[in-house]
């Protein structure tokens, strides 16, 4: 069963909040905890603003797109992740947000790079130093917290899939037909950034997720100094569900599936011992035009099956957490409001 966590007053010093993931998902959680965030260092918390310290630890091994492209030619970490992370932390997205988020829809050689990747790529070569590319850049955004890479090193993922195959490189990965049986980093002793594991390890909240699956998730956990100081922490940890199921990662998956994915690469590595307590999922039903929509593309709705969740041990809260748009995203200020009340609130 899942360590029993009090509800706690709102310390002095504010609570410190450690999100672990990638893509879209990670960005969009990062959007709704930064309003309730402590503006400036020298201010007190206050149940509304209650986080002082907002941390984001981002994978980097995607090699698609124009992340992949400076990867490849400029000898960089992908920066794309860490860009979305930074805009969504950023004081004036609406601004500076834009800017970072630009992409070039002309120009030999400039078409497909968003200005945020090649400003990072630049600061990268000028500084020497990706993290301190990344730290540079969120002073000019103004963000509310701080973003790390989760290691520095140059890894890229690797899947054994169900039909025996091994496949190199995240864009690979997720055009395969075969559903993936195990991941991996290409070095099984990658370094983490120390500032990371100080964060984890200070964390009073810690987040994984929403984020695909095998491909935002698991690459941080597979770092296993990452692993070891989220299982050795004793603050609540929560995984966040997805609402979607992923075509080339996750398909036919309910959220048990998910979370035994997670169970099955981290435990047997590092410790008997789970990496989650909780569990944060929408209960609001995707209308059906969207639903056939997506159906059309291969994704479905994330099932929740309660008993087995239960089943597995763990806690699951549950809240209309849906937006519809054009596409189906987490409601950034709900999600956030939920998190806050259950983990960070005087009941």
């Amino acid at each position: 069963m899942p360590k029993k966590f009090a509800q706690p007053k709102i310390l002095r010093r504010g609570f410190r909040v450690v999100a672990l993931g990638g893509g879209t998902g990670l960005s969009t959680l990062l959007r709704g905890l930064k309003e309730h965030c402590v503006r400036r260092s020298d201010d007190h918390p206050t149940p509304e603003r209650p986080i002082s310290d907002l941390v984001a630890i981002v994978t980097v091994t995607d090699d698609g797109g124009s992340s992949g492209r400076l990867r490849r030619e400029n000898r960089i970490l992908p920066p794309g992740d860490i860009r979305n992370c930074m805009v969504a932390l950023s004081k004036d997205e609406a601004l500076l947000g834009r800017l970072f988020q630009y992409r070039f829809k002309a120009g030999r050689g400039l078409i497909g790079h968003n200005f945020g990747n090649l400003f990072l790529a630049a600061l990268t070569h000028i500084t020497g130093d990706f993290a301190e590319a990344v730290r540079v850049s969120s002073k000019v955004l103004a963000i509310r917290g701080r973003i790390f890479p989760s290691t520095l090193e140059n890894v890229h993922l690797v899947a054994t899939l169900e039909n025996g195959r091994i496949v190199h490189g995240e864009t690979r990965i997720t055009a395969s037909n075969s559903p993936i049986k195990k991941i991996a980093l290409s070095s099984p002793n990658v370094r983490p950034l120390p500032l990371a594991i100080e964060a984890i390890r200070t964390a009073d909240l810690i987040l994984l997720g929403p984020g695909s699956l095998y491909t935002s998730i698991l690459p941080n956990l597979l770092i296993p100094e990452i692993a070891r100081a989220i299982i050795n922490s004793r603050a609540p940890r929560v995984y966040i569900a997805n609402l979607m199921t992923q075509p080339g990662e996750t398909a036919g998956y309910v959220l048990a599936d998910h979370l035994r994915a997670i169970q099955r690469h981290v435990l047997s590595k590092n410790s008997p011992r789970r990496v989650i307590d909780y569990v944060v999922a929408n209960n609001q039903p995707v209308s059906a035009a969207v639903a056939r929509r997506y159906r059309s593309e291969g994704a479905d709705p994330v099932a929740v099956e309660l008993g087995a969740l239960q089943k597995l041990g763990f806690r699951v809260i549950q809240d209309n957490l849906l937006e519809e748009h054009t596409v189906i995203r987490h409601n950034t200020r709900r999600l956030a409001r939920l998190l806050l009340d259950n983990f960070l609130r005087k009941p």
